[in-house]
């Protein structure tokens, strides 16, 4: 089955542009995506944003976990078919992106459900899932004493999903860095931005099925990823044992992804990663690439996160523009999470 056909956009905006936009308008300004704008619902819901805010701090307060998985949310969505919202979309014959092996694991749906819930009750068929879940996964990196940043805001959603997609186009924990670069760059993110959203790794934490291979399979000739730190491996060992990896479907236990940082967003990632306690091979894999090493190095070394939180907010905002569905094109739901077949 092909691929979406995204190529309308171009009409669909040059219509939007031309007739529809009015003149001066954010959408024609350069370094955006066109249509996408800050405070885009200040007149058709402007309590939008609040209204996200008040639910993620809620369900935040009842289970902190989820940030971190409202976070990878964002990132799943808008690596396969763009940030569109059919990461949400449902199918019978498990044919769906949640459905996918990378987003079997993935929690939070019923999350994103409650706030499309409760701004339906407040402005109903505005504001988009696809817009909900850029806005919660920012609001997850705050209330996890991240930075704030505004969202560029004007998704619609897409009536699409196909699991298969999600396998192709989200790289696995075990890639190498040359191919994180393949899959980052066909979303037209650089080097940098692969650093830098790398760093949302300190929060969370991950099955063991993820890493195993660094441990028990890492190649022909080595057991063992010797890139990774002895101590902290013979660690996760012991959390993570070869024969007890696939009882009870291998998701029984969960290993932080950032040791002793668990659920704050910060620096600390980077003073692991250059101590080869990165938890996925990707992650070590960013010491093996010289734009990504300077950057790594500099953020173990910081004093403050500062600049990193400058730099998180930047590529946050570069990623959501990532194939997004404008004016003309997808739709707003009432339910996000809908059967498609």
């Amino acid at each position: 089955m092909s691929r979406k056909p995204r190529l309308l956009l171009v009409a669909c905006l040059v219509l939007l542009i031309g007739a529809a936009l009015p003149k001066g308008s954010r959408a024609e300004e350069p370094g955006g995506a066109a249509g996408l704008r800050f405070g885009f619902y200040n007149a058709t819901c402007p309590a939008a944003e609040d209204v996200v805010f008040a639910e993620m701090h809620a369900i935040l307060r009842e289970d902190p976990t989820l940030a971190p998985s409202l976070l990878r949310m964002h990132y799943h969505d808008c690596f396969v078919q763009g940030c569109d919202g059919s990461i949400m979309l449902r199918s019978r014959s498990g044919t769906a992106e949640r459905d996918a092996t990378p987003n079997r694991s993935m929690r939070g749906y019923g999350a994103i459900e409650r706030i499309k819930a409760r701004l339906e009750s407040v402005c109903p068929l505005t504001v988009s899932c696809a817009d909900i879940i850029a806005m919660a996964a920012r609001d997850a990196v705050y209330l996890s004493k991240g930075p704030w940043y505004a969202v560029e805001t004007g998704r619609r959603d897409g009536n699409e999903t196909l699991a298969e997609y999600a396998e192709t186009d989200l790289a696995p924990p075990d890639s190498n860095i040359v191919d994180v670069k393949t899959f980052f760059s066909v979303k037209s993110l650089n080097s940098k931005d692969i650093a830098v959203l790398f760093g949302c790794h300190s929060i969370g934490t991950s099955h063991c099925e993820a890493f195993e291979k660094r441990l028990y399979n890492f190649s022909a000739d080595t057991e063992q990823d010797p890139s990774l730190d002895a101590v902290y491996a013979a660690k996760l060992k012991k959390l993570c044992p070869r024969g007890a990896l696939h009882a009870h479907g291998g998701w029984a236990t969960k290993v932080p992804m950032d040791p002793g940082s668990g659920f704050t967003f910060g620096l600390s990632y980077y003073r692991h990663v250059v101590a080869g306690r990165g938890l996925f091979q990707s992650d070590g894999g960013l010491l093996h690439d010289p734009a990504t090493k300077v950057y790594v190095d500099r953020m173990a070394a910081a004093s403050s996160p500062d600049e990193y939180f400058e730099d998180f907010a930047a590529a946050m905002v570069k990623m959501g523009r990532t194939d997004v569905l404008l004016g003309c094109l997808g739709e707003v739901r009432a339910t996000c999470g809908i059967f498609v077949d």
